[in-house]
């Protein structure tokens, strides 16, 4: 599975790109084969300039498009489907690398106080850590721009601590795990004191290791064609060449030409009023003369043209500074200018230039580098288990019931995510009537009606041989696979499926009664049963039985307890099994809880392998807190992730009380114990709940005998 990394910020102009940059170079040095991603940009159409450009630094071609999840109006439109597919576009192109870089959202003119936020979001449901990124600089616009220093002054070491506790607030609440930070662009003369302000802001969640990057004016400037596209400008003089050059600092002419030339620097664009032309030539013969700054350019501003006789002494003194001339007058030309900011790009080198060399000398990248080698998050979102679970090898599962909108919906789903080869029962006609009114596209999946003259056949003469024993003929025989429970339970038994999800339509005793007297169970289980994934917002649990068996015996929650450790474990999930009772280990003596207590000693008899703790209660297991008080020294208390409930009463009440007030997406009810996976859905299920029974059919069907 390929390493990612997430770099986000709290604010905008940061620097993240330069960031990306030397993290980029870092891992291409490395051998990596690095990929790019860019969750949110401003627009499909319209050039993402910070993701060309760190994709033009990659060793391969790769297309700006297919590196980009959704736009700014996207996320403002519908932020939870924008989030959908931001999950979907990155798992398309995440699989061609060895490491992916996300870079998050830049905070445009249409941002919101909740960006970071939902970068969080992003990063939890990518399983990507973040790297925060802080922007020493400030940004006061109104800070004076006679003699205009991009970007402003440097930011305190107190004020880079409450941005960096702030941000890191927002990252907890959604669970994003943060694994280092770096203070970008800070003033060198603080740079100590803003590395350990900003350390001691994120100690409280680790040790995070923070790195801060010195300021230099060259990577905020913007080159004088930038700024005169800013100004709507067009040049009129000088070298086309030099247009490229950084605008380091800005000098309005609105003075004495003597206190005009006191205040001229180095790499400065002087702007002059185009009717000034003893002031345009003054600063031209300052630019020419050794004891003045060097500059990158003028701009003339109001719109004048030069006279023809200024223009032949121009020309005739020889020097190549380029001139800008805009219409904007004075007051609208320092607004502007205030607001440019530069861009690296391909052909900025010297940016590049320093950026790396900035980031080789101020970062510690193979510790930066092993950061990616680290355990994966151990935060497990909805989402991301749902991506999880789908992105597998593709097995071929029969749906009943195509006339249900759900059912054909979720096949077109599972088609486009190709999770999935398809079958689906019913008319062939009123299927492909029916999806084409809904703008589906089926073309990939087989129809099949189940009163086919050759299958029913087959399955007649089979379910007749396999229920003998009970008087079952072929003729009666004929009518009993029609049903399109027991005919999909036919394929799958016979090979022409590999499993089956069925119940939208139907109770839950339709479908499952077909496989117990067809498909039957594995050789090591006695009991069918089933879990539910419960997917709270940070982690996944796993709770059985809440769907099959109302009073299991102490042999019965045994063998559910194992075979919901075998499916927690093949899923993912480290199986860590609390037996459920109303009595924490020893307190209790009466019946139920002695039937617990027989079922854990049960347990670890057949599975020493496994922990388990019983009996236990539910609080016990699940906090902590309370188990340090009521089980001190277990390896499950406080930290179950399998839940093995002591009746159906029990345990399909709890997981609907969770679901509904946790807030947790309940992906069940999955069946365990047959030799084959047939699995049921709530007749109230979602699209997105057949979706998922689908995603989790498939995997069963790749373990040993099909079955979880």
């Amino acid at each position: 599975m390929p390493r990612n990394i997430y770099i986000t910020s709290a604010e905008g102009h940061t620097g993240k790109s330069t960031v990306a940059l030397g993290l980029l170079t870092t891992l291409k040095r490395s051998g990596r084969n690095v990929g790019v991603y860019r969750p949110v940009s401003r627009s499909r159409n319209a050039p993402d300039h910070v993701l060309e450009f760190l994709l033009s630094q990659l060793d391969h071609v790769v297309p700006a498009a297919e590196c980009i999840g959704v736009t700014y109006e996207d996320v403002h439109t519908d932020p939870e489907g924008a989030l959908t597919r931001i999950i979907t576009r990155y798992k398309a192109m995440e699989h061609r690398h060895d490491v992916v870089i996300i870079l998050g959202s830049d905070y445009t003119d249409v941002s919101s106080p909740t960006e970071l936020g939902y970068n969080a979001r992003i990063a939890a449901n990518l399983g990507a850590p973040v790297l925060l990124v802080l922007g020493g600089r400030s940004h006061d616009e109104t800070a004076s721009v006679q003699s205009h220093v991009l970007g402003g002054q440097g930011r305190a070491a107190s004020e880079m601590y409450q941005t960096a506790d702030g941000a890191l607030t927002e990252l907890q609440d959604e669970h994003a795990q943060l694994v280092a930070v770096i203070a970008n662009r800070v003033d060198t003369n603080i740079l100590e004191e803003v590395t350990a302000s900003v350390q001691q802001a994120v100690r409280p969640s680790g040790e995070i290791p923070v790195w801060s990057i010195p300021d230099d004016p060259v990577l905020v400037a913007p080159t004088l064609a930038e700024l005169s596209e800013m100004l709507d400008g067009h040049q009129l003089k000088g070298d086309p060449e030099l247009l490229h050059r950084e605008v380091l600092a800005y000098v309005i002419s609105g003075m004495s030409l003597e206190n005009i030339l006191v205040r001229l620097t180095e790499g400065a664009a002087v702007v002059v009023a185009g009717d000034r032309s003893e002031v345009l030539l003054a600063i031209l013969m300052a630019h020419s003369a050794d004891t003045f700054p060097q500059l990158s350019g003028i701009t003339l501003n109001g719109g004048f043209p030069i006279s023809p006789t200024i223009e032949r002494l121009i020309s005739g003194i020889g020097i190549n500074l380029p001139i800008i001339s805009t219409d904007l007058n004075t007051f609208e030309t320092a607004l502007r200018i205030t607001r440019a900011r530069g861009k690296v790009t391909a052909t900025s080198q010297r940016e590049i230039d320093v950026a790396l060399s900035l980031f080789d000398e101020h970062v510690d990248e193979d510790a930066l580098i092993s950061l990616l080698d680290m355990d994966r998050a151990h935060v497990v979102t909805p989402l991301m288990f749902e991506y999880q679970i789908i992105e597998r090898e593709r097995k071929h599962i029969v749906l009943p019931k195509g006339e249900d909108d759900r059912v054909l919906r979720s096949a077109s789903t599972l088609l486009q995510r190709h999770a999935a080869e398809l079958t689906i029962l019913g008319d062939k006609d009123d299927i492909t009537s029916r999806a084409a009114c809904l703008d589906l596209d089926l073309s990939a999946e087989r129809i099949v009606g189940p009163h086919d003259p050759s299958l029913v056949e087959r399955f007649a003469e089979e379910y007749a041989r396999l229920r003998a024993h009970k008087g079952m003929t072929i003729a009666k025989a004929r009518h009993i696979v029609t049903d399109v429970s027991y005919f999909g339970t036919m394929m799958v038994h016979m090979g022409l499926a590999d499993g089956m999800v069925s119940g939208a339509a139907h109770t839950t005793a339709h479908t499952i009664k077909p496989s117990f007297e067809i498909i039957k169970t594995t050789p090591d289980v006695s009991v069918v049963s089933s879990v539910f994934f419960m997917c709270l917002e940070d982690r996944v649990l796993v709770y059985g039985d809440c769907a099959v068996n109302p009073n299991p015996t102490a042999e019965q929650l045994a063998d559910i307890a194992i075979s919901c450790a075998r499916t927690a474990a093949r899923f993912g999930v480290e199986p860590r099994i609390a037996m459920l009772s109303y009595s924490t280990g020893e307190s209790g003596a009466v019946d139920d809880v002695e039937r617990v207590r027989t079922a854990t000693r049960l347990v670890r008899e057949r599975r020493p392998d496994l922990l388990v703790e019983g009996p236990i209660q539910y609080d016990a297991a699940a906090d902590a807190s309370v188990a340090a008080a009521k089980m001190p020294g277990s390896k499950v208390a406080g930290r179950a992730t399998v839940f093995i409930f002591p009746d159906l009463n029990t345990g399909n009440n709890t997981y609907k009380a969770v679901q509904r007030s946790a807030g947790a997406v309940a992906i069940g009810p999955v069946l365990q114990g047959l030799r084959k996976p047939i699995n049921d859905l709530s007749r109230g299920a979602l699209v997105e709940d057949i979706v998922n029974t689908v995603a989790i059919t498939v995997i069963q069907a790749q373990g040993e005998g099909g079955s979880a």
